[in-house]
C-alpha cells in the first residue's frame, strides 16, 4: 500500500498517553471511517483495521480531533456489520483484537481519539443468545431477551402486529416452531427486549470491555429504538416508512430509552479522559433530540434535521436557529453533519443538477458547517469532494435494503465505495487486491495524491478550514451566532472576531466586505465597492 507521507507538524494533543480531558467533545471535528471502504491493509479487497491504522497520520494532518469507526465486530455481514454476533470480538475480515488495541494506542499517540459504533437495538440472528432461543423453542427464558410472540389468525399465520421493517416488508419473521420474532431492520437482525435485565447487564458489560480497551466513546446505533411501547400496539393504516423521524411511533423515541442512557452515563463518568456517547436518534423534532443529551444522559446527538435541509438560505437559517435553541437549555453542543454511510453524499445531494457532478455547493456547505458553533462530523471522502456513485451494477450491490421491495432507497452502496488514495493503480491506492465495490475512473483526479498541494482542491480547503477552526479562538465553541442583514438567498453571521457569508443563490452577489478574507470556497473579488461572492460560495472573514 502506498503510505501517506505525513508532514512534520504534530497534532497539538499528540502524546503516547490517552488524550487528557479538555471538554473536547463540545467543539470536536469527528471523522467517520467506514472500515471496509477506507484502506485495505492485507490486500484482500476489503478495508480493515490495519489499513485504518496505517492511514492515521493522514487523519492527524487533516486536522480532525477524533475518528469514529463503523462496526468491525464479528458478524455474518447481513447488514455491513450492523448485525453483530459477538460484541467483544473483531470480525476476521477486519483484523483482530490485537489490531484494535494497536489502533487505539497509535491514535492516542497522534493526539486522536477513537469512537466505536455500538449496536444495542438488535443483534445478529447468529448471536449465541438468539441461536439458543431458537433451539429451546417457545417458553424458553432466552426468548424473553428478544421479542417473540404468537401470531394472529386462526393458526397464528399472521404477524403479531402491523409494524413494518425500515428495510421494507413486515417487521416480523416466523420461526420454524410457529412463533414470530421482531426485527425493525433485516430478518437477520432480531430486536433485543430492553425490558429484560440480562440485556441491560450485558450492554453495561460491553461498554466496560471497550472502555477498558481505551476507546474514547461510542456512537449508538438506533439510539431511539431500544424501548418499545407496552403491548406492541398496532399503528394503523398509513404509510409507516414515510413517518420515520417525523411522527411518534410505538417502536421509536419512547421515553423509556432515557433511563438506559442514564445508567450508561454513570459508567462513562467513571473513566478518566472524558469518554462520551453520541446518539443516532431520529426524532420528530430537534427538541425531542435534546432529551438524549441532558446533563445525566448522552453527550451528543446527530442533527439529522440539518443534514436533510436543502441548499436554501431561509431553510438553513431556520434549522440552525432551531438546533441551537433546542440544545441551549440542556447545555449540550449542537452537532452538524452533511454526509454519512446511510445517505447520498452531499456533493451529489446538494448539486443543482444531481445528474452531473458539481462540487461548488458541497464546498460552500462544508465551510458553512465548519463555521457553526458545536461539533462537526466529516464522512470519509467528503474532504475529497467525492460524489455519490449512482451507476453501480446490481450484481455488486450489498445493501440489504436493495434486495427488498420497499423501505430505504436501497442505494446506500453508492456512498460506500472505497476512497481513492493515489492517482494510479487498480484501486487508486486502496489496497493491492482491488476494491470490494468498483471505483469510477474519474476518481483518479479526486485522490489524496492528486489533490495534495493543490490550493484549489477540496482536500486543501478542508485542511485549511480545520487548521483555522483550531487556531481561531472560539470558532468551534459557543452556542449562538449573530445574524446580520443580508439580501435574499444570502446568509451573514458574526462570531467573535469572525464573519461568515454564504451565497446560496445561482448568481453573484455584491456585499460590503466585513474584513479580511481568511478562506473561501470559490475565488472572491474584493474591491473598494465591496466583495463579489460568486454563486454557491461561502467566505470566512477575519474582523
Amino acid at each position: 500500500m502506498t503510505q501517506y507521507l505525513a508532514d512534520s507538524t504534530r497534532h497539538p494533543h499528540a502524546s503516547d498517553q490517552p488524550v487528557a480531558a479538555t471538554d473536547w467533545w463540545r467543539d470536536a471535528v469527528i471523522y467517520q471511517v467506514y472500515p471496509r471502504s477506507f484502506a485495505d491493509g492485507n490486500g484482500d479487497g476489503m478495508g480493515d483495521i490495519p489499513g485504518v491504522r496505517e492511514r492515521l497520520p493522514y487523519l492527524r494532518d487533516l486536522g480532525v480531533d477524533a475518528v469514529w469507526l463503523s462496526p468491525f465486530y464479528a458478524s455474518p455481514q447481513a447488514d455491513a456489520g450492523y448485525d453483530v454476533a459477538d460484541y467483544r470480538a473483531i470480525d476476521p475480515m477486519f483484523g483482530t483484537l490485537h489490531d484494535a488495541d494497536g489502533l487505539i494506542r497509535d491514535a492516542h499517540r497522534l493526539g486522536l481519539r477513537i469512537i466505536v459504533d455500538l449496536v444495542p437495538n438488535h443483534s445478529s440472528d447468529q448471536h449465541e443468545w438468539f441461536k439458543q432461543a431458537l433451539r429451546e423453542g417457545p417458553g424458553s427464558p432466552l426468548r424473553q431477551r428478544y421479542h417473540f410472540r404468537p401470531g394472529k389468525g386462526g393458526n397464528g399465520e399472521l404477524p403479531p402486529n402491523d409494524w413494518e421493517s425500515v428495510f421494507g416488508g413486515p417487521a416480523w419473521t416466523r420461526a420454524a416452531d410457529g412463533e414470530w420474532f421482531l426485527h425493525l431492520f433485516a430478518p437477520e437482525q432480531p430486536d433485543f427486549n430492553w425490558e429484560h435485565p440480562a440485556v441491560q447487564d450485558e450492554f453495561r458489560s460491553i461498554l466496560r470491555f471497550w472502555l477498558d480497551m481505551g476507546v474514547d466513546g461510542f456512537r449508538i446505533d438506533v439510539a431511539h429504538g431500544l424501548v418499545k411501547a407496552d403491548g406492541l400496539p398496532d399503528i394503523g393504516a398509513h404509510e409507516q416508512l414515510k413517518l420515520l423521524g417525523n411522527d411518534v411511533l410505538p417502536f421509536f423515541d419512547q421515553d423509556g430509552v432515557h433511563e438506559v442512557y442514564r445508567s450508561w452515563r454513570r459508567i462513562l463518568d467513571e473513566y478518566h479522559g472524558e469518554r462520551i456517547a453520541v446518539a443516532e436518534a431520529w426524532t420528530p423534532t430537534v427538541e425531542r433530540t435534546a432529551n438524549y443529551v441532558r446533563s445525566d444522559e448522552l453527550h451528543q446527538a446527530f442533527n439529522f434535521q440539518y443534514l436533510g435541509t436543502k441548499w436554501d438560505a431561509a431553510e438553513l437559517r431556520e434549522v440552525i436557529d432551531r438546533s441551537l435553541d433546542a440544545m441551549r437549555p440542556v447545555a449540550a453542543p449542537t452537532t452538524w453533519v452533511l454526509s454519512n454511510h446511510d445517505v447520498v453524499r452531499h456533493a451529489t445531494r446538494l448539486s443543482a443538477d444531481q445528474r452531473t457532478y458539481d462540487v461548488r455547493r458541497a464546498r460552500a456547505a462544508s465551510l458553512l458547517m465548519l463555521a457553526l458553533p458545536g461539533s462537526a462530523y466529516v464522512y470519509q471522502g467528503e474532504e475529497l469532494g467525492l460524489p455519490e456513485v449512482t451507476d453501480l451494477p446490481d450484481e455488486v450491490r450489498q445493501d440489504p435494503a436493495f434486495f427488498r421491495a420497499a423501505g430505504q432507497d436501497g442505494f446506500r452502496d453508492g456512498c460506500r465505495v472505497p476512497i481513492p488514495w493515489t492517482a494510479e493503480g487498480g484501486s487508486y491506492g486502496f489496497g493491492s487486491g482491488g476494491s470490494w465495490l468498483p471505483q469510477p475512473a474519474s476518481w483518479a483526479s479526486l485522490s489524496v495524491e492528486a489533490q495534495t498541494g493543490d490550493p484549489a482542491s477540496t482536500l486543501e480547503l478542508y485542511r485549511a478550514a480545520l487548521r483555522l477552526r483550531r487556531e481561531l479562538p472560539g470558532l468551534g465553541a459557543g452556542e449562538s451566532v449573530h445574524w446580520q442583514d443580508a439580501p435574499q438567498g444570502v446568509l451573514v453571521f458574526r462570531r467573535p472576531g469572525f464573519v461568515c457569508t454564504v451565497n446560496t443563490t445561482g448568481a453573484p452577489v455584491t456585499l460590503p466586505a466585513p474584513g479580511t478574507v481568511l478562506l473561501s470556497s470559490a475565488p472572491v473579488e474584493v474591491t473598494a465597492d465591496g466583495a463579489v461572492l460568486p454563486s454557491d460560495t461561502t467566505v470566512w472573514w477575519a474582523v
